[in-house]
């Protein structure tokens, strides 16, 4: 019989019990525990892991641990805690995930583009005033980042009418968008934008990469949407291009510390739409299967998932 395979997650994660069902239910052939339901010697025998924002104090309870597998997409922190360790990480990637998320880049770039902001600031006045309408083919979304999720997003942006064009570390191309790539096309990309959408993952060359010099580089009147990690910005930078006009409005779904302390200055300002980091929530139906497929294949063949790279961070 296979040892059983412990989920780890934070202490106050309020799905653990939904997920280790769903995990359960995908896999029976498995005996999916919380970690504190395993005794010393039982711990001892695990090989895996299945992980949700683990405690690595837990993870290092596990003395035969080989390998984790995430269900998150991101996994910067994951990698910040094993970096020194031998343990390797397999991320979750989910076609659904992807779907999602473009769903949500989707929807926010429409409240961008039909000035949807405006509308509510003209409404608290009690103003009836309307606008110019701008068709979707007359404005460049512009997307940080071409992994699944950026294609994905595309597609959707490209099927609702609007010019697409997005950045990448290395050259890629995809059908009706305009691609830049490195770090030398990156202003390029950053001038075409009336949208700009980050999806990049968060790594030593990502953080603090919108700048005061990159923001500058945006139309004036661009906005922004942050569906990434929040370090990729500089809150100070974007504060002050929020205040002086050059960034029109910016949706932020994620941030430095989360939950956002309550003294941040993005609740109140007029020009920020706070979200609390639901852009692409993992659907537990989907990644339970996708999880219980790669521990299938491991305890079949002993070879593990596609590994995150801990130097590349992704």
């Amino acid at each position: 019989m296979s040892s059983a395979i412990p989920f780890i997650c934070a202490p106050d994660y309020a799905f653990a019990a939904p997920w280790l069902a769903a995990l359960q239910a995908a896999m029976p052939q498995e005996h999916i525990v919380a970690l504190d339901a395993l005794d010393a010697a039982q711990r001892a025998e695990c090989e895996l892991a299945i992980v949700a924002n683990p405690d690595p104090r837990e993870l290092a309870m596990l003395p035969q641990l080989k390998w984790v597998h995430s269900l998150w997409a991101g996994v910067e922190r994951l990698v910040e805690d094993l970096q020194h360790s031998p343990v390797e990480i397999v991320r979750l990637v989910d076609p659904q995930l992807a779907e999602t998320m473009a769903e949500a880049v989707l929807a926010w770039t429409l409240y961008l583009h039909r000035d949807m902001p405006r509308y509510a600031r003209q409404q608290a006045a009690s103003q009836w005033l309307e606008h110019d309408y701008v068709r979707p083919q007359d404005k460049t979304v512009a997307l940080l980042g071409l992994g699944e999720l950026g294609m994905a997003s595309a597609a959707r942006l490209l099927a609702a009418g609007f010019q697409v064009s997005g950045w990448s570390r290395s050259r890629k191309a995809v059908p009706g968008v305009q691609c830049f790539a490195g770090d030398a096309q990156l202003p390029a990309l950053l001038a075409s934008a009336d949208i700009l959408v980050c999806l990049l993952p968060l790594t030593p060359e990502t953080r603090d990469m919108l700048d005061a010099r990159a923001l500058a580089q945006l139309k004036p009147g661009a906005a922004l949407i942050n569906f990434a990690r929040g370090a990729i910005i500089d809150d100070n930078a974007l504060r002050a291009a929020l205040d002086s006009g050059k960034l029109a409005h910016a949706v932020l779904d994620v941030f430095r510390a989360e939950p956002l302390p309550a003294a941040q200055w993005q609740w109140q300002h007029p020009q920020v739409s706070v979200l609390p980091h639901i852009s692409a929530p993992t659907n537990r139906r989907t990644a339970a299967a996708i999880v219980a497929a790669n521990v299938r294949r491991y305890r079949e063949t002993g070879a593990l998932p596609a590994r995150v790279d801990k130097q590349r961070r992704y």
